[in-house]
């Protein structure tokens, strides 16, 4: 079985095809700039192998169906191409971030599941949209395909009342369904049974934090293999310092700013979503300038790790008491993956509630799962890096068996 799992983003499309009988990656891309002069398809054949072979096109890309159409043809090249023909992709896999209240798992993707992925663009005005282009794409060109979508709130939907309702006028649920959905979920899921695998436990046996740190971040609490509670909200601003998104804060903000800086909210949105975080903080949001600026001696850039690290260990600490027992913490994502800095960080002074890393270990760099627990930590921790692809392609192969 054969599997296209497509990432479509207002401006962007990222794609794979999986050969889910060895769950090996046939071919990756991406496709950058749709819309504007110059746009970019980025495409490698079997990659991560000897026979990895990367072609890149330069030229308009003015809408996704072009872009995706270009994505094909290469995978389809007679020369450069991994299969023969398109009637080889046995189903296609989405990412759809946001499934509302209406879905809980993977679906098989009809015009009623379009639609009500339509009714969730209120929630997600700027990811909903072009995940229905990437769908509505696919569907004209694979006619008659098994088409899945994934969503990356589907895994928080077991998440208790108790923890996703606001306090807030309860007529704003009734209406609007204000709460809180969490996202990343898709990744949160797929580490945490790898987790449960490498603890050697089933995941309903299994109590975990997941710390998904990248440019966007979001920590979960899984109790008996589900998700409890996660620090993204109603939309991916709540939560953890993020790259250039401010996580929690006083929501009182956005008036103060109103009154005396004469901000509108569109203003403040976009302040809070794209000039805040660590670029806020201290102007970059890519933390290996960052770790080079603290190098040199600026003060801000420090700043800007202890207030991300500070978040995240207030945010373990919280969900340690949710939980009650946790059997590990697992780091994934960009900077969990890599950055032994920022866990050192997040762990810290943890080690009264049985987290001790062992620093040898977590200095590594490793492409595969990395305990980094000392012996006599009482709780593991784990690095186990996400795979979100791999991950929607397992779910599209599930729901159609």
């Amino acid at each position: 079985m054969k599997v296209l799992v497509i990432n479509s983003g207002s401006s962007s499309i990222k794609y794979q095809l999986l050969d889910m009988q060895t769950e090996a990656v046939l071919v990756s891309g991406l496709v950058e700039r749709i819309g504007e002069a110059k746009g970019e398809l980025t495409n490698k054949a079997f990659p991560g192998t000897d026979r990895q072979e990367v072609t890149k096109i330069e030229q308009p890309i003015p809408d996704h169906n072009t872009g995706m159409r270009l994505a094909i043809d290469l995978i389809t090249d007679p020369e450069k191409g991994v299969i023969r023909d398109r009637a080889e992709i046995d189903a296609v896999g989405h990412r759809v971030v946001h499934g509302g209240e209406a879905f809980h798992q993977p679906t098989v993707i009809t015009d009623a599941v379009i639609r009500a992925i339509e009714e969730t663009v209120p929630l997600a005005p700027l990811h909903n949209p072009a995940n229905l282009d990437g769908i509505r794409v696919a569907v004209e060109l694979f006619p008659g395909v098994p088409q899945v979508a994934v969503f990356d709130t589907a895994f928080h939907q077991t998440i208790p009342a108790h923890a996703y309702m606001y306090a807030l006028p309860y007529a704003l649920y009734e209406s609007d369904r204000v709460r809180r959905y969490g996202f990343h979920g898709t990744s949160h899921k797929f580490v945490a049974g790898e987790c449960a695998r490498l603890l050697g436990k089933p995941l309903e046996q299994c109590n975990l934090i997941t710390v998904h740190l990248g440019n966007g971040c979001s920590m979960t609490a899984v109790e008996q293999g589900r998700s409890v509670d996660t620090s993204l909200g109603l939309t991916p601003l709540e939560g953890l310092v993020m790259g250039t998104r401010c996580g929690d804060v006083d929501p009182a903000v956005h008036a103060f700013l109103a009154r005396n800086k004469g901000m509108d909210i569109e203003a403040i949105d976009a302040m809070l979503n794209k000039e805040s975080g660590l670029k806020g903080l201290c102007g970059m949001n890519d933390m290996r300038d960052i770790h080079a600026a603290i190098g040199k001696g600026d003060a801000r850039a420090k700043l800007a790790l202890d207030v991300q690290t500070y978040r995240n260990r207030k945010y373990i600490g919280a969900y340690m008491a949710v939980l009650g027992r946790v059997d590990a913490i697992v780091f994934t994502a960009g900077i969990g993956e890599n950055d032994d800095v920022v866990r050192r960080e997040s762990l810290r002074g943890l080690e009264c509630f049985g987290v001790t890393i062992d620093a040898k270990a977590n200095a590594q760099r490793a492409k595969e799962p990395l305990k980094i627990s000392a012996a006599d930590s009482t709780i593991e921790v784990w690095v186990i890096p996400t795979n979100e692809e791999l991950a929607i392609a397992r779910e599209t192969k599930s729901v159609l068996n």
